[in-house]
């Protein structure tokens, strides 16, 4: 990354600005601003999230907003209620309260006298979330948003219930929130107060995995501050982006082709990153392009930003199997409209153990006969994270020994490349043995050599195949239709390769497992993959304006004080049967030389299981979090480990804060909820 200095306008940044609340409570907001916006009032740019602006995220919010603020904006970072510096207490994410204190955010920005009344929203993740949420409530000094890594689905396409089945991320999430939302305040900024501040923070908190737990249904729940419920809620002009490895692959062709507001698309490689610190490479100019954008449609400039292609996506190349890439190779390619009327679904029946190709006789009339598998519970784990955030590295790896446990369906040799570009789905005639049962399907470019790469993946649970989150458990023998639709993915795969499908009835840890082993039987002629062929000859709209070199303002400084620890390690023991997933993210202690504080933050996550008893997989997230500086020294402990039997999902968590070495605060939950056909 290019680090710039000399923009356009000279800025100056306020560090600890409080916004009151109509309730009383007050956010704390970090304010970069035009020093010449005191006579000259400009656009203001909110970014929103939980993620403690002083420390944690400050490196990277000290690459992009005094960036966008030297371009003539106030860019203004605010922690949501109950964490950072922020008073209050964080409960849940995405809830009412949420939105309506950023919609009064927005209007205190509107209203202060270096703002000239025009508001965006930005940010990634969570930031990304509130923005398009915010988005929807319409309020009015909103102009425009920039988001990144997100979704409009809260239920099925965020880490919660992919295809109405439990994601152990839904556990992982969990575990993170319930760290982050009980770190203290910061006494050098809050005084005396930090320590009643961070108790009520201890002494409001909860494990969120139980509530998310308790509404395994597509429920109003989730329904809330869900954009899909109703596309048109949203009225202003959306720049959307995400990453081929990241879980939100999906949600930025679904914006293209549902809203019908001004927007553009852009994916690429990443994993859940911002464009311009892209992992794995290419990463691109974003900022400028977010400048550009915020040119347009918060100060007016004919910049010509809604020309060329509505979405530009990364067409990646053929690559061995590995866990992480620095880069991906490929080029961009632009389609004016989406859906797009270059790509063509092409439909392949499925016989036994190949994938129909052209001019293959297919008995399509239903008498074909079944193919049956019956997967062990280690099929998945070489699948990698549902998000990959490529630290540790933690894509999925050569699927080999996964497709040994797993229905297969291989395509001819291609004689000729074939480019995909949207969402494949798989059309199942099927038939299981109980009536709670789980298909993941996962595509992979197979080599000459014989490796596999898998290039996309999806996973239903059957009892709510018709998409509603209502369940209706399976007749044990009943045949049965399903489709399953995959992530969203752009690839290529050149001649003398091979295209292959692979079903499985588990894939333990990323999918949490039906309560039994399931022998699904898949009928042949009747079942098909469709994928979303994007014709090599398709001119790529050339020449695409190349984006720029990516940039930013200088970093913050830090110093390093222990290294990090970063590890994923499958093991298996022969003797015991036992496997076992371990996570090791450990960030090392940091000190930021601006403010003088040394954070040491660790995860850790462990899924285990055993044999082949369904209901012995257990999942553990285990976080520290540490604060110190001089005569302070403050950190928090969590623990949350999911269980489950054949009827219940089982929560045991605990919460210990510490001064120094004297544990202040210790709170310990056990709780049972019901399985609800899953």
């Amino acid at each position: 990354m290019r680090y710039v200095g000399n923009l356009p306008y000279a800025t100056k940044e306020e560090e600890h600005v409080l916004i009151p609340m109509s309730d009383g409570v007050r956010l704390s907001a970090r304010v970069w601003r035009p020093a010449s916006s005191d006579d000259a009032p400009v656009p203001a740019v909110l970014e929103y999230i939980p993620y403690r602006k002083r420390d944690l995220s400050s490196v990277r919010d000290s690459i992009h907003h005094p960036y966008i603020a030297g371009h003539g904006y106030a860019c203004v970072r605010v922690d949501v209620r109950g964490t950072g510096e922020s008073e209050g207490v964080l409960r849940d994410e995405y809830l009412e309260l949420e939105q309506t204190d950023a919609e009064e955010v927005l209007a205190w920005l509107a209203e202060q006298p270096w703002c000239d009344g025009s508001t965006g929203m930005m940010g990634i993740s969570w930031g990304a979330f509130a923005a398009l949420q915010v988005a929807a409530r319409r309020p009015p000094s909103l102009k425009a948003i920039v988001i990144s890594s997100f979704t409009d689905d809260r239920y099925a396409d965020d880490m919660h219930y992919m295809g109405g089945a439990m994601l152990s991320d839904n556990l992982a999430e969990a575990g993170t929130m319930f760290a982050y939302a009980t770190c203290p305040p910061d006494p050098a900024v809050v005084g005396d107060r930090w320590r009643e501040m961070w108790h009520e923070r201890l002494e409001n908190a909860r494990p969120w995995v139980v509530e998310w737990l308790r509404h395994q249904r597509r429920d109003d729940y989730w329904k809330h501050a869900s954009v899909c419920e109703n596309y048109q809620d949203v009225r202003c002009p959306v720049l959307a982006s995400s990453g081929w490895a990241d879980g939100y692959s999906n949600a930025v062709t679904r914006l293209l082709g549902n809203l019908d507001v001004p927007r553009k698309g852009l994916i690429g490689p990443w994993s859940h990153k911002y464009p311009h610190l892209g992992e794995p490479g290419p990463a691109i100019g974003y900022l400028q392009e977010v400048v550009r954008w915020w040119d347009h449609w918060l100060k007016g400039e004919e910049n010509g930003v809604m020309e060329g292609p509505m979405l530009r996506a990364w067409m990646q190349d053929s690559v061995p199997p590995s866990t992480a890439y620095e880069e991906r190779p490929g080029r961009w390619v632009g389609e004016p409209d989406w859906p797009s009327p270059h790509i063509e679904e092409v439909s392949r029946p499925l016989t036994r153990h190949r994938i129909a190709w052209d001019g293959e006789a297919v008995d399509k009339d239903g008498s074909g006969e079944a193919m049956t598998v019956q997967s062990p519970l280690s099929v998945g784990q070489f699948a990698g994270k549902w998000a990959s955030y490529n630290a540790p590295p933690d894509l999925p790896y050569d699927q080999r020994e996964e497709d040994g446990g797993s229905l297969v369906f291989d395509s001819p040799q291609l004689t000729e490349p074939v480019e995909i570009l949207g969402s494949p789905c798989v059309d199942l005639d099927l038939s299981v043995s109980e009536p709670v049962a789980t298909v993941a399907a996962r595509i992979s470019d197979v080599a000459p050599d014989g490796r596999a790469t898998r290039v996309t993946y999806g996973v239903l649970n059957l009892t709510r195949r018709d998409g509603t989150g209502e369940p209706e458990p399976l007749e044990p023998g009943r045949r049965y239709r399903a489709t399953l639709q995959l992530n969203g993915v752009a690839q290529c795969f050149p001649p003398g390769h091979r295209i292959r499908l692979s079903l499985s009835t588990s894939y333990w840890p990323l999918a949490w497992p039906p309560p039994k082993p399931v022998l699904l039987s898949v009928y042949e002629g009747t079942s098909a993959l469709r994928l979303p062929v994007r014709p090599v000859s398709e001119p790529d709209n050339a020449p695409l304006r190349p984006f720029g070199e990516p940039e930013g303002t200088e970093p913050l400084a830090t110093t390093r004080l222990t290294q990090p620890d970063q590890r994923w390690e499958v093991r298996r023991d022969l003797i015991g049967y036992n496997s076992a997933l371990e996570i090791v993210k450990d960030r090392g202690t940091v000190r930021y030389e601006d403010i003088g504080l040394d954070v040491g933050c660790r995860a850790f996550e462990r899924y285990t299981s055993t044999g082949e008893d369904f209901t012995s997989v257990t999942g553990e997230s285990a976080w520290t979090m540490r604060f110190a500086r001089e005569d302070w020294d403050v950190s928090v402990h969590t623990r949350t480990v999911l269980r489950c039997d054949g009827d219940d999902f089982l929560v045991e968590a605990a919460l210990d804060g510490y001064e120094g070495e004297r544990r202040v605060f210790s709170r310990t939950w056990n709780e049972t909820v019901p399985r609800d056909w899953l």
